[in-house]
């Protein structure tokens, strides 16, 4: 890669500090296994004065996702599931299920699968107050939430059981909307492993990975190097302390829920070992958690074209495609920023990124901790710098 137009990425995270846009952020790119470059810039803690530092630890929220799914693909390569086992199967609270069509329950006549939670086709979604399924998803987390630090907080599975009573946002497969479908999937995980979902993540994935620094909460002589949480005010960046999504903020303690869709912490580094493990194809470092066939099929578009509308919705998802919790790129030409057909990843509601290409082999991670982020102006600047330094072999 051409090095001189990989330095500015450097001048760009500068910027998104310097303009206020972030306390501190960093990013990595990698190209055929070697680092290429790693930029830092701000600080982690601002009133402390911590520099951001590759051994950071960032809450990753959904970029949480992409691990869920290679968990379930290996249960998969296990045979003991299958894409269409209906999620009854595993968590009793999904029987029965209906929607709400003008004001009336009607019953679903499909049951949710497997393969609609690794989709976004299942009817499940996140908070808001768009219909009854969103405010009742809602008023469970902020139960979730207020129990947290309780004596009785909610586990894993009571929550699913729970979810599983409340009325879908559609029937199933009938559409795609981001929502609750991987926190499901964690919890399917325990059932059929038997092990806690932490546990089945850290002996099957992270361990053999080396990812020492990734779990489901910060131990006491690791808080150091925790991120704050920034949100943006009229008096700028300012500290953020709600547990969003029932996800505790300060990460002290092992939760009793522990979200397949929002609960990890890890840091660049960890991260990219996972980011690894997927570009070459199931294997890294010597370790195999999956097979290549199953990495081909993990990364391959399944929406149907009346699914596939209600992706085209999203400002940050032109040209792309989903699949099995990834954004996976379909049409480089409808993209708003350079990109390459068939690159996949993810991103976090704080501003984790992760991009695998393929046809480059080539890995790019941002790291940084502002609410409501996600996919920014930066992030799509930061691709365009990046495919610009790519040179032909």
């Amino acid at each position: 890669m051409n090095q001189k137009k990989l330095e500015r990425l450097q001048e760009l995270l500068q910027e998104m500090v310097a303009t206020g846009f972030i306390s501190g952020v960093s990013c990595m790119v990698l190209q055929n296994g070697r680092e290429q470059c790693y930029y830092e810039a701000g600080l982690r803690d601002i009133a402390g004065s911590l520099p951001m530092t590759r051994d950071t630890i960032c809450r990753m929220y959904s970029m949480t996702k992409p691990i869920t799914s290679t968990a379930v693909m290996m249960l998969l390569e296990e045979g003991k599931i299958d894409l269409l086992d209906p999620v009854s199967k595993f968590i009793p609270g999904f029987e029965k299920q209906h929607v709400i069509v003008n004001g009336v329950p009607v019953a679903v006549t499909h049951s949710v699968t497997i393969q609609n939670l690794l989709n976004m086709t299942s009817g499940l979604v996140y908070i808001g107050e768009g219909n009854p399924a969103e405010v009742r998803t809602e008023a469970l987390l902020e139960e979730v939430k207020s129990r947290l630090l309780s004596e009785h907080p909610l586990s894993t599975l009571e929550i699913m059981n729970r979810l599983g009573q409340i009325p879908l946002a559609f029937f199933p497969g009938e559409r795609w909307q981001y929502g609750m479908s991987a926190d499901v999937l964690g919890a399917i995980v325990e059932v059929v492993s038997g092990m806690g979902f932490g546990e089945f993540l850290s002996e099957r994935i992270f361990k053999p990975l080396g990812m020492k620094d990734t779990g489901f909460y910060v131990p006491a002589e690791k808080q150091n190097r925790l991120a704050k949480v920034y949100q943006e005010t009229e008096n700028g960046l300012e500290e953020y302390h709600i547990s969003h999504l029932g996800i505790q903020n300060r990460m002290e303690l092992p939760p009793a829920f522990e979200s397949g869709g929002a609960g990890l912490v890890s840091t660049i580094d960890d991260y990219a070992r996972f980011t690894q493990m997927l570009l070459h194809n199931g294997t890294y470092d010597g370790v195999t958690l999956l097979a290549p066939q199953t990495v081909e099929f993990m990364t391959t578009a399944h929406l149907t074209s009346a699914q596939q509308e209600h992706v085209d919705t999203w400002e940050s998802l032109p040209g792309y495609t989903y699949a099995n919790l990834l954004r996976i790129m379909k049409d480089p030409g409808a993209a708003v920023s350079v990109s390459s057909k068939g690159e996949y990843g993810w991103d976090g509601w704080l501003g984790t990124y992760m991009m695998n290409d393929p046809a480059h082999n080539l890995t790019f991670l941002i790291m940084h901790q502002k609410t409501d982020s996600g996919t920014t102006a930066y992030t799509r600047r930061m691709r365009n710098v990046l495919f610009s330094a790519l040179e032909e072999n």
